[in-house]
């Protein structure tokens, strides 16, 4: 009980814990439609083009595929000189190593690898602990996993803290990225919650989806977020970053979340080292824009 009281009092911290639906839909909203069109602009697609996780997630892919990608992002500013490359390459852990040895030591962008029983958080910790340990000996420098919804669900915030703690000290030197899997949570006062636990055990990131469930980022999960970030920086001098990832490969989706994050946390998080977008089509159709051009380049 004492343990339960614990991360009762931790959510009493925060007003963001507190958060009605049609709050967090209606702001999402106006701060949208008051920004979207001074931020539809190339200015901040160069930005968001240099926060992309450019991510392949297939059942299919092999250690081949992996270095094609990573041999694109490369060579990428050899056509591409004046632009920023992506933040980020996302693969599972098995092509980490193909990856880390195409971009080389000193890579400009970081090597992301899903881990710790992605897409699902349903294995044991032991083998969270072992994977994440293996892909960062691989190679990677930052490490995305699924929060406990089944702990978290059932109130039993205690496992939930053990399984991020351990998996972030797996981490060693690399990052992690938490995936609340936001469609998965019945509110937006829910989704607070579950953002502040995951930055309260260690989360250098956020994230929405996974992308592998029924449903990915919507406006006003993003805005809740954003929401708890603001308000967790605020209270422990941090500065945690968010992702938004599932179903964004449109540039106006792309525009939009730019807006509702930089709007509610300010410009300077439009930087990859806190804030990150993902979706495996959308480098190329915001390359696309910025260019003006039928863009396929990856």
């Amino acid at each position: 009980m004492a343990e339960y009281d614990k991360y009762k009092e931790l959510f009493k911290i925060y007003d963001c814990c507190k958060m009605t639906d049609a709050a967090a839909k209606k702001e999402s909203k106006k701060i949208i439609d008051e920004n979207f069109d001074k931020n539809n602009n190339n200015e901040a697609l160069k930005s968001v083009f240099a926060c992309i996780d450019l991510t392949s997630l297939n059942n299919t892919d092999t250690d081949e595929s992996a270095a094609k990608l990573a041999g694109k992002v490369a060579d990428f500013g050899k056509k591409y000189p004046e632009l920023p490359n992506v933040a980020a390459i996302c693969v599972y852990p098995s092509c980490v190593a193909a990856v880390k040895d195409t971009l080389g030591e000193n890579p400009s962008v970081e090597i992301a690898s899903v881990a710790a029983g992605f897409p699902a958080p349903q294995t044991f910790l032991e083998v969270k602990i072992a994977e994440t340990a293996m892909a960062v000996l691989e190679g990677a420098t930052e490490i995305d996993m699924v929060f406990p919804l089944h702990y978290f669900l059932a109130k039993q915030y205690d496992k939930v803290e053990e399984e991020i703690m351990e998996v972030k000290s797996a981490c060693r030197g690399a990052h992690l990225k938490v995936i609340l899997e936001t469609c998965a949570l019945k509110s937006a006062a829910q989704i607070a919650e579950a953002a502040i636990l995951a930055m309260a055990c260690g989360a250098d990131f956020i994230k929405t989806s996974t992308g592998k469930s029924t449903a990915g980022a919507t406006p006003e999960g993003v805005y809740a977020m954003c929401q708890a970030v603001k308000e967790f920086n605020e209270e422990n001098n941090t500065r945690i970053g968010i992702k938004v990832a599932g179903g964004v490969s449109e540039t106006d989706d792309a525009v939009k979340y730019y807006t509702l994050v930089t709007e509610t946390l300010g410009k300077q998080y439009a930087k990859k080292g806190t804030f990150r977008i993902g979706a495996s089509r959308l480098a190329n159709n915001v390359l696309g824009k910025i260019t003006g051009t039928d863009e396929k380049y990856f």
